[in-house]
């Protein structure tokens, strides 16, 4: 009887503890190479003064590179103004075990691209490829993240990375903190 309920509570402690799926948004294979990404997840989100901000993060492999895809959305009715990318662009990830992670964005500058929708609101879309440094790479894989940092050309804007985020946009529960713990798998 007492190896039954070993053996019960082993098989529990095991499917709990067990890695859900990669989901990828693109994943390719052909002759020219591979590429997949995974599906966007919501990492930051602001609200003040009627102006809102989302920071979302999907991981990439090209031919076995690993690299951040970084997505800033600011949306509100007074004049937004431009968070460009650069070949010194970075985003520092405070670790909580006191570790420093930094990601080099790819050499191409990029301010992303103006909306104006339905309801008034401007809509400054921004997107940023990252690359992981080898010497640090396997800290996002032991440690969740407290603090993000964002080097911009002009200026640099830091986040308190939550253990739960509920987002006001669509409701959905995210754990921001341990997103590389959690999928950096997907891309190796």
């Amino acid at each position: 009887m007492k190896q039954l309920i070993t053996l019960t509570l082993f098989l529990l402690t095991f499917t709990a503890f067990a890695q859900k799926p990669c989901e990828y948004s693109v994943n390719v294979n052909d002759s020219i190479g591979s590429y997949k990404v995974t599906n966007e997840y919501l990492m930051s989100e602001k609200y003040f003064g009627g102006s809102f901000n989302y920071i979302f993060f999907s991981l990439a492999q090209t031919d076995g590179l690993p690299t951040l895809n970084l997505q800033s959305i600011q949306k509100s009715k007074d004049f937004i103004k431009a968070n460009c990318f650069d070949k010194n662009s970075k985003v520092f990830l405070q670790l909580e075990n006191g570790k420093i992670v930094t990601l080099m964005h790819i050499n191409q500058e990029n301010c992303g691209t103006l909306i104006r929708d339905e309801k008034g609101f401007d809509n400054r879309i921004n997107t940023g490829i990252f690359m992981f440094m080898k010497d640090n790479y396997e800290e996002l894989k032991k440690s969740p993240i407290s603090i993000m940092r964002i080097k911009y050309l002009t200026n640099t804007e830091d986040y308190i990375v939550k253990r739960e985020l509920t987002s006001e946009l669509n409701g959905k529960v995210t754990n921001p903190n341990t997103y590389f713990m959690d999928n950096i798998r997907c891309v190796e």
